[in-house]
C-alpha cells in the first residue's frame, strides 16, 4: 500500500456499523470479497481491514488506479449480490471516496 500525498490513486474508505456478533462474519464476508473478486478488479491496487476494540465497526482502506475502476467493481452483478449480503450483516456502510492531501512520515 503506498500512501502519498497528491499521488494518482483514488482511495475509497468504507465504514462499516455491526453488533460484535455478526462483525466476524462480516470481517469473513469481506476478506472472502476481496480474496476471490475484488482484488482482481481492474485497476484494484491494495486494501486493509480495519476492526476496532469494541467489535462494533470495520473500516476498510482501498486503494484503485481511477475512480472509474472502483465504480464498474461496484456495478458489477457479483458486488451487487456480495453487497446485499454484507448489508444483512451491518447496520449501516457507506463507501467514501477520497484523495490524500496530506502524509506525515
Amino acid at each position: 500500500m503506498d500512501i502519498t500525498a497528491h499521488g494518482p490513486h483514488q482511495t475509497v474508505i468504507t465504514t462499516f456499523e455491526m453488533t460484535p456478533g455478526t462483525c466476524h462474519d462480516l470481517l469473513d464476508a469481506l476478506k472472502d470479497a476481496y480474496d476471490t473478486f475484488i482484488s482482481k478488479q481492474p485497476g484494484f491496487i491494495s486494501a486493509a481491514l480495519h476492526v476496532n476494540d469494541a467489535q462494533t465497526r470495520i473500516a476498510n482502506y482501498s486503494q484503485w488506479k481511477r475512480r472509474e475502476d472502483f465504480q464498474a467493481m461496484l456495478r458489477t452483478d457479483e458486488m451487487r449480490q456480495r453487497n446485499r449480503k454484507i448489508n444483512e450483516l451491518c447496520r449501516s456502510f457507506e463507501p467514501v471516496m477520497y484523495e490524500v492531501s496530506h502524509v506525515l512520515d
